[in-house]
């Protein structure tokens, strides 16, 4: 397949659509990796109970 000179690749961009292939491309050298962080209250948190005693005290 030829390049039809879209542009579309030299946007920068880690997904594009490639008209000459006709089909979504990843450039997987541009793609982070991002670590999910924990957020919330648990119990092994110190202060759980206090949080979950007022959270069931505006409910009510």
């Amino acid at each position: 397949m030829e390049c039809i000179k879209c542009q579309n690749c030299k946007m920068g961009q880690a997904t594009y659509f490639c008209a000459a292939k006709n089909d979504f491309v990843i450039d997987t050298s541009k793609l982070e990796v991002v670590q999910k962080t924990r957020g919330g209250w648990k119990k092994g948190d110190p202060n759980y109970e206090l949080h979950r005693r007022k959270v069931r005290k505006e409910i009510e």
